[in-house]
C-alpha cells in the first residue's frame, strides 16, 4: 500500500498496569512517553517508547488474567528487532526475566529468542542476519521487471 512508512504501535490490554509497567519499563527499559486519562481521571492508556517512531500502547483493566494462547485467533506475538541478541538476552536474564525459548536460528535464517510479559503476551527478539530470507525477498522485490 502506498504511503505506509512503518508500523507505528502495537496495543495490548493488561490485567495489572503496575505489574506491566514494572516489566516493560524497569526490566526491558521502554520509557513511558505519555499517559491519557478518562474523564474520571483514571488511566485510559500509556505510551511506552520502543523507538522514536514505534511505541507500545498499554491499556489497563483487561478481562481475564492471561493473553490468548499461541494458537488462538488474533495477534500472535510482538517482535523486537535486536542489534546484538547475545547482549540483549544477557540483560534480560540479569533483570530476572525467564526466556520461553533460548537463542536459536529460525527457519528464516535469523537468530531469535522468546519471552513473555506478565499477561502472557509473547515477545520475539530477532537479530536479522545479512543473508536472511526477509532481506533476500526484499532484494528480489526491488529487481527490475524484465
Amino acid at each position: 500500500m502506498d504511503g505506509v512508512t512503518s508500523l507505528g504501535h502495537v496495543a495490548i490490554k493488561v490485567a495489572d498496569l503496575d505489574r506491566t509497567l514494572d516489566y516493560y519499563e524497569k526490566k526491558l527499559g521502554f520509557a513511558e512517553m505519555l499517559r491519557l486519562h478518562k474523564d474520571d481521571g483514571s488511566v485510559w492508556l500509556i505510551y511506552l517508547r520502543i523507538t522514536d517512531d514505534q511505541y507500545l500502547e498499554v491499556f489497563p483493566d483487561a478481562e481475564g488474567d492471561r493473553a490468548p494462547g499461541r494458537n488462538a485467533n488474533g495477534m500472535n506475538h510482538l517482535c523486537l528487532t535486536i542489534d546484538d541478541l547475545d547482549a540483549t538476552v544477557a540483560q534480560i536474564k540479569a533483570a530476572g526475566i525467564e526466556l520461553l525459548a533460548e537463542i536459536k536460528t529460525g527457519a528464516d535464517g535469523n537468530r531469535q529468542a522468546w519471552l513473555q510479559d506478565p499477561d502472557g503476551n509473547r515477545i520475539e527478539l530477532m537479530e536479522m542476519a545479512p543473508d536472511c530470507l526477509q532481506f533476500e525477498a526484499i532484494r528480489k522485490m526491488r529487481e527490475p521487471v524484465a
